[in-house]
Formats: C-alpha cells, sequence, structure tokens
C-alpha cells in the first residue's frame, strides 16, 4: 500500500509563508510525478504546482498555475520520496485544503496509478 502523508499547512498572516511537506511512503518502483492541488470552498479543485520526473531520480520538470508563479516553489526530495511546496506571499485567495498528489507505480508489473494525500488546511487571515 502507499501513503500519502501532509505536514505543513495552518494559518498565516497575508505576505507570510508556509511550506508544506509530503512523504510518499511504501512500495514504490516509479514516481511518474508529485504534486499539490488546492480547493476552496465552492470551488472546483486546481492544480498549483506539479514536478514531473517520468521515473529519473535527478532533475525534473515543474509547472505551475499562473496564480501562483513567482511565489510558491515545488520541490522534491527523490531520496525520501518527499515532495515539498514553498509558499510565499500569502494572500487571502490562496486559503483552501491543499491536496498532496502522486502518479507512481508499485512495481514493475504494475501500470501507474493516481494517489491522494488526506489534506491539509492553509488558512491565509489577519
Amino acid at each position: 500500500q502507499v501513503q500519502l502523508v501532509e505536514s505543513g499547512g495552518g494559518l498565516v498572516q497575508p505576505g507570510g509563508s508556509l511550506r508544506l511537506s509530503c512523504a510518499a511512503s511504501g512500495s514504490i518502483f516509479m514516481l511518474q510525478s508529485m504534486g499539490w492541488y488546492r480547493q476552496a470552498p465552492g470551488k472546483e479543485r486546481e492544480l498549483v504546482a506539479v514536478i514531473t520526473t517520468g521515473g529519473s531520480t535527478t532533475g525534473g520538470s515543474t509547472n505551475y498555475a499562473d496564480s501562483v508563479k513567482g511565489r510558491f516553489t515545488i520541490s522534491r526530495d527523490n531520496a525520501m520520496n518527499t515532495v515539498y511546496l514553498q509558499m510565499n506571499s500569502l494572500k487571502p485567495e490562496d486559503t483552501a485544503v491543499y491536496s498532496c498528489n502522486a502518479i507512481l507505480a508499485r512495481t514493475y508489473y504494475m501500470p501507474l496509478r493516481e494517489y491522494w494525500g488526506q489534506g491539509t488546511q492553509v488558512l491565509v487571515s489577519s
């Protein structure tokens, strides 16, 4: 079984920073991508940032939602199967439940499958 365990959410004032972490545990043969999505009340879930490595243990390409470019940075610790989201210059509109997402294969013979974390609340408010 694979689990994604998130941490780092909380309450922060506008202009502040938070760092989210997501660790993937369990049997993992190939990690295709890891990323973060968010869902605000009354809105659809949206992609925040994703890092795609295609199974490589180094490097990777990143993509960001336009609304967070220049403020958020996604990074990955390949050895630990962990992805981080550094969020700076936070705005009230960043308030949402942030969920970690991973696309991976558990063994050589198994297909890629999508996994989700339980979500962590980020509240940006004065």
